[in-house]
């Protein structure tokens, strides 16, 4: 059962969300926020699996709510769910700690797959979402390399970088996996040695640290 928290401030978005995934056998929905403040107040109290997150909401905004949520519940994943799929508001969610990035017009089905894989440890985005941060990830320059991470890059093997960057442009497991002539379960356990190595909530995060530490 995943245990979900409905965060929006829109009343009759977020009520409708709650009553619409509680039809699903799979998901129970323990809360209801209608800011970023609440939001913490309630991740503290009820610990839910998923959050799933507005972007702009008054008194504290999901970024910060989502920043602040990360650092103290760890095993709580966010997905921001949004109106907006602004380039700036993608990038903030994930660099705040978001699992996930998914637009308001997403299906029930699509949705309750992203909780879903959420709940396996997977980063989930949207096509249109994923575009657009492998978009930023080929044209952001490349900086120099973090203090911090120098010592990750000894350690990173050719076949994980090889992975990195397949990852980088969008490929899934599966299709990492038919490129490599590894099995899906291989290239799991690939990717968990990676998020290891580089300490990354997930695979959207060890694609970010990576192009900003020089290593694709």
């Amino acid at each position: 059962m995943i245990r979900v928290l409905v965060v929006d401030d829109q009343p009759l978005f977020r009520t409708a969300l709650a009553q619409l995934l509680a039809t699903q056998p799979q998901i129970t929905v323990v809360g209801e926020a209608a800011n970023g403040q609440q939001a913490l107040a309630l991740a503290q109290q009820l610990h839910p699996d998923v959050i799933l997150m507005d972007v702009q909401m008054p008194e504290m905004d999901g970024v910060e709510a989502t920043r602040r949520i990360s650092a103290q519940l760890p095993a709580c994943r966010v997905i921001m769910l949004s109106t907006y799929d602004h380039d700036e508001y993608v990038l903030q969610g994930m660099r705040a700690g978001a699992v996930g990035y998914v637009l308001k017009d997403v299906t029930t089905q699509r949705l309750v797959e992203v909780l879903e894989a959420a709940m396996q440890g997977m980063a989930v985005l949207q096509p249109v979402i994923a575009t657009k941060l492998v978009d930023f990830v080929r044209m952001a320059p490349s900086p120099s390399i973090l203090p911090e991470a120098r010592h990750h890059l000894p350690q990173m093997l050719g076949r994980e970088v090889d992975i990195l960057r397949l990852i980088a442009q969008g490929y899934s497991n599966q299709e990492i996996g038919d490129t490599l002539c590894f099995t899906e379960g291989t290239v799991k356990q690939y990717i968990l040695i990676i998020r290891r190595k580089l300490e990354a909530r997930d695979r959207a995060h060890a694609v970010m640290i990576a192009r900003e530490t020089g290593i694709i």
